[in-house]
């Protein structure tokens, strides 16, 4: 075979393919919706952001108008100003619980001295010392013999016979004003108990006197014959009063 037949052969084959290739496509129907192009990869799902409410509880912040939990009580004078002197004069005026110790007669002038220093006039200097020098904890220490001090602690005096007797006589009527007002108060309490078991029973009794005076006055009424029924007046006055008795007060039981 010589090189124009192979070169003819190969012109019918490759007409013969050109035929061949739109007989292979497939034919499209009339109703048919178009292919979907094929969707491109996904990729990485972005980072999902905050909530915008979401925020720190750090950044939150009180309400303007929030009032806070309880209010500040304040404070009396009298108590900054012997504050004032303790820390002044620790020797002289020590904290609770260290027992007091009897301050030097005429002690108030000398403190004035001072008042310019403790930012104190004298009229609220000698509001501190009367409150100091008034109470047990300091009538206490008001012992015969035992040794008065100054502003700096040193001795200055001691407290006489008289002075630890009326100490004495103080305290123990403080004492007896308090058992007074105990003794008051249980008895208050112990009236208003009694007085209120008394109209308890009271109201019992009369409830009782009520219910057997309605069951008496309805066995009457069914024993007697239908020509009486006329006689109601008289069976009604005949009805014990159902009006319980007054209570008897509370002050005349105490």
């Amino acid at each position: 075979m010589g090189f124009e037949q192979l070169a003819e052969l190969k012109k019918q084959l490759a007409a013969a393919r050109a035929e061949a290739a739109p007989a292979a496509k497939p034919v499209a129907k009339p109703g048919a919706k178009p292919a979907r192009k094929p969707s491109p990869p996904r990729r990485g799902a972005p980072a999902q952001k905050p909530a915008a409410d979401s925020r720190p509880a750090a950044d939150a912040r009180p309400a303007p108008n929030a009032k806070p939990a309880a209010d500040a009580r304040p404070v009396d004078p009298v108590v900054k100003s012997i504050g004032r002197l303790q820390k002044r004069f620790p020797n002289a005026f020590p904290k609770n619980p260290a027992p007091k110790l009897p301050l030097k007669v005429g002690i108030f002038e000398d403190l004035v001295v001072h008042a310019k220093e403790l930012s104190l006039n004298e009229a609220e200097l000698r509001d501190a010392i009367k409150t100091w020098c008034r109470g047990s904890r300091y009538w206490k220490c008001l012992v015969e013999g035992a040794a008065r001090v100054d502003l700096t602690g040193g001795e200055a005096g001691k407290v006489t016979a008289q002075e630890a007797a009326g100490a004495q006589r103080l305290q123990a009527h403080r004492a007896g004003r308090g058992a007074a007002k105990a003794a008051a108060s249980a008895a208050e309490a112990s009236a208003n108990a009694s007085g209120a078991s008394s109209d308890s029973g009271t109201a019992v009794a009369s409830a009782d006197a009520a219910a057997q005076a309605a069951a008496s006055s309805q066995g009457d009424a069914a024993n007697e014959p239908q020509a009486a029924s006329t006689d109601t007046p008289a069976a009604e006055s005949a009805t014990p009063s159902t009006t319980p008795p007054s209570a008897p007060s509370a002050t005349a039981e105490a």
